[in-house]
């Protein structure tokens, strides 16, 4: 599986109407999306009543488009090549595609999927790009345990690596380092300060 069932209507949901049970409280916005139920937005007291031990994720918002943060959508979704950004000093991605009126010039980075201009090189701006893309090429996932086994292949590779690089500099003439030069204890005295000359 390399999309889980829940992430297309995390991505079709409405986020930010308030709530119909919790109209008169303070914070009745419904941004919680609970990834177990795989149901509409909720708010935060609906959370504490419903949804007390299940996952979780909060919406928030930026530029009127709907953003998560890396912290809490990392934990279930592999966001691997999804641009993130630095909003209110968190990390987040955003949800969908967002519209760009017309590439820029000299942009060197771009989605695959809606063309966007991206900071970094990423292939997706959104993670509904890159749905769009595992569905098109299936050259990507969202699957965390696709992600780990890859992760651990490589890692065994770099521990035997690692491990004949440990014999062959273990085979050559090690000499100590020079010690840097000890500190002087002379200090340079700023000299006699001089004033502009008074005037007439």
């Amino acid at each position: 599986m390399l999309v889980p069932l829940w992430l297309e209507p995390l991505l079709n949901t409405g986020f930010f109407s308030i709530c119909s049970t919790h109209r008169d409280s303070a914070r009745s916005e419904c941004n919680m999306y609970c990834l177990d139920c795989n149901d509409d937005a909720f708010c935060f007291y609906c959370r504490s009543s419903r949804h007390k031990d299940h996952r979780v994720i909060q919406i928030r918002r930026s530029s009127y488009h709907d953003v998560v943060r890396v912290s809490e959508i990392q934990k279930v979704l592999d966001i691997s090549g999804v641009q993130t950004y630095v909003i209110n000093s968190a990390r987040v991605l955003f949800l969908n595609e967002r519209p760009q009126p017309r590439a820029a010039k000299g942009v060197s980075h771009i989605c695959e999927i809606c063309g966007r201009s991206l900071l970094d090189p990423f292939r997706f701006c959104s993670l509904g790009c890159k749905l769009v893309g595992i569905k098109r090429n299936g050259d990507a996932s969202f699957n965390l345990e696709v992600k780990n086994e890859v992760d651990m292949e490589r890692g065994e590779g770099m521990i035997t690596r690692t491990r004949e690089e440990l014999r062959e500099s273990s085979q050559q003439v090690i000499y100590p380092a020079t010690p840097p030069p000890p500190p002087s204890s002379t200090r340079r005295r700023k000299g006699i300060p001089h004033r502009a000359p008074l005037g007439p």
